[in-house]
């Protein structure tokens, strides 16, 4: 009886970790929505549909999948490693687009760096340095992940998955040092 409990839980968690995350904004879900599923090269790419952050392209190898309202609508892949992408995409009801990208390398900075984090509620919360997407909180959110920048001043922006506003402060970020930056 208890070695049949401990499979079928185990069989349990191990479909629950097969399932893929769906990042969505707080919005309900339309009644005829389609689907956008995004493969790039940098799985950590934003995903903006119609000028709105909906989450990053993949986490953990696992392909996000996106509902969006059927009709044409803009895409565009951010990554700061990489030139931005935009494209447009029709989403038909009940239908998946696959958007398949190869984005472009830029030159990698040159140090001094400093260290900004970032501290907030929902790890997808998208972070904006001078305007720029940068990445999602998640992934500069301890004492051992943090953006690495060069020193100067910045206005850091953290704003939750499907919002358009957020917290927006002003950081000078010097060599060697780790500036954090917190939403509430």
């Amino acid at each position: 009886m208890r070695i049949a409990s401990i499979a079928r839980n185990a069989a349990l968690l191990i479909a629950a970790a097969g399932i893929p995350a769906v990042a969505q904004t707080s919005a309900a879900k339309p009644a005829n929505a389609g689907y956008l599923k995004v493969k790039v090269d940098s799985g950590r790419t934003g995903v903006f549909i119609d000028g709105t952050y909906v989450g990053p392209a993949a986490n953990f190898g696992v392909g996000r999948k996106y509902w969006v309202a059927p009709g044409d609508h803009e895409v565009r892949l951010s990554e700061p490693r990489y030139q931005d992408v935009v494209t447009k995409i029709t989403i038909q009801t009940g239908k998946t687009v696959t958007l398949t990208q190869s984005m472009t390398m830029l030159p990698a900075p040159k140090p001094p760096f400093g260290t900004l984090r970032t501290i907030a509620p929902n790890k997808f919360a998208a972070v904006y340095v001078n305007n720029k997407f940068m990445g999602h909180a998640g992934e500069f959110n301890n004492s051992t992940q943090g953006l690495m920048l060069n020193p100067g001043d910045y206005t850091v922006k953290i704003v939750p998955v499907g919002a358009t506003e957020g917290h927006e402060e002003h950081v000078t970020i010097a060599a060697d040092k780790t500036t954090i930056v917190t939403l509430k």
